[in-house]
């Protein structure tokens, strides 16, 4: 038999099969019984797991971030489809193939660089362009950028979606930067190129999508930052009002302080990234979930990013 992909499951289904495991959590119920919460996923999806009845010595037995074979059902639980496992066991990583458990962007990776480098190729500033070339010419840098995820769950969390995410934003600015010709069009491309660039470091991609050490203590706004600062270092003649109006969209690229933005948006420029940034991440967001969410009910799950459900029947052909 093949791999019961998540986005199949129906509630019911009987599961016998090897899924990744992440951020496993030995826990206690209220009659002070042990059972592991835990994520379960493939390339199509993610959810929620539970193994009852656990022990210590089995939740030690589990990794991290890597695979188990699952013996149990699937279920809905508060809207949302959960494996609830009776029997689960480690997996070696080298007796299953990454490709059916990793997300992948759909686009081609080699396609979507080419148009990047294409468009930023088009800023005429020469302080602004020469910093932007000592990141396309950062060979190691750029691979991690074409390969790194947009993000662990909520949008572009897939191999390959920092740089959707990111071509996607250029490509719409390029749409609609036509209708304001006040904005100084060179710093949006620029911002928009960096303002994620610390996700490079930020984010954990071998295994599982997880978070580096310097990704929990700093961020990936305080990482961009940092790195353009350094890349900013090594030119002549540096000029700290480009870089600051520079620095200033990516620290506001958030838009809310409760979004974790250090700034709000200040100039013409950060507003349109930051809008841009929302626009991009919110509808892979729905999109995602309208095609991944398992069942063939009309409506997803409450999702809690998005603080709505999505009703996802096409009413038009």
């Amino acid at each position: 038999m093949g791999h019961t992909f998540i986005n199949q499951l129906q509630p019911g289904t009987t599961i016998d099969d090897v899924y990744m495991i992440s951020q496993p959590i030995l826990r206690s119920t209220t009659r002070g019984d042990l059972y592991i919460a835990m994520f379960v996923g493939d390339k199509s999806g993610r959810v929620n797991g539970r193994i009852w009845q656990a022990t210590e010595e089995l939740f030690n037995s589990l990794p991290k971030e890597g695979f188990a074979h699952i013996r149990g059902r699937s279920e809905l639980y508060q809207n949302a489809m959960q494996i609830v496992g009776d029997r689960i066991s480690a997996v070696p990583a080298e007796k299953v193939d990454i490709n059916d458990y990793l997300p992948r962007t759909e686009k081609d990776i080699k396609q979507m660089w080419d148009d990047t480098v294409k468009i930023v190729s088009e800023i005429k500033n020469p302080f602004l362009k020469s910093l932007v070339n000592q990141f396309v010419n950062d060979k190691e840098m750029m691979k991690k950028f074409c390969t790194a995820p947009g993000g662990t769950a909520n949008h572009h969390s897939y191999i390959g979606g920092l740089l959707e995410h990111t071509n996607n934003m250029l490509n719409a600015a390029k749409a609609i930067m036509p209708l304001y010709p006040q904005l100084q069009k060179d710093l949006v491309l620029a911002g928009i190129f960096l303002h994620d660039m610390g996700k490079t470091e930020e984010l954990t991609y071998s295994m599982a999508f997880g978070y580096s050490d310097s990704g929990q203590l700093l961020g990936h706004i305080v990482l961009t930052v940092n790195m353009v600062e350094k890349k900013a270092a090594e030119l002549e003649n540096v000029n700290r009002e480009i870089i600051e109006s520079l620095e200033h969209i990516i620290l506001a690229h958030h838009g809310q302080y409760e979004f974790g933005s250090p700034k709000l948006p200040m100039t013409a420029e950060a507003f349109l990234v930051s809008f841009l940034d929302n626009i991009d991440a919110k509808i892979n967001q729905v999109t995602g979930k309208i095609e991944s969410e398992p069942g063939d009910s009309n409506w997803t799950a409450f999702i809690k990013g998005l603080d709505s459900k999505i009703y996802r029947k096409k009413v038009v052909d």
